[in-house]
């Protein structure tokens, strides 16, 4: 079955609830730079594979897919400063880091497929 929707991108749904998760971590934080900083990334990743969906052609998806991956980095680094700087208890911030990255793998496996 070919995916016909953006919103039928496993990638695109994990990710959408992947910044929910990012969110409530860091409601209450009063580091609003850093807190606008992991909020703004974590949105990008499915903001990201959505626009490049709607693109022209298997290049330019594949395109925004490594602008999304590349968010997945930042968050994923933002969440072991956030450990640092004890923002985040450590089994928390472990389990965003284990979501993100199955996130980049989900990625990487739609970079592949679509650049065959």
């Amino acid at each position: 079955m070919k995916v016909q929707k953006f919103e039928d991108l496993i990638a695109w749904q994990k990710s959408q609830d992947f910044t929910v998760e990012i969110y409530s971590s860091f409601i209450a934080l009063k580091d609003y730079s850093f807190k606008d900083q992991i909020c703004r990334a974590s949105i990008s990743i499915s903001n990201n594979i959505a626009e490049g969906f709607d693109r022209s052609s298997n290049a330019d998806f594949s395109r925004f897919l490594y602008f999304a991956l590349a968010s997945c980095s930042e968050v994923k680094s933002m969440l072991y400063l956030a450990i640092k700087l004890k923002y985040l208890e450590v089994e928390k911030a472990n389990i965003l880091i284990i979501n993100v990255t199955e996130i980049s793998k989900i990625i990487t496996g739609l970079i592949k497929s679509i650049n065959k």
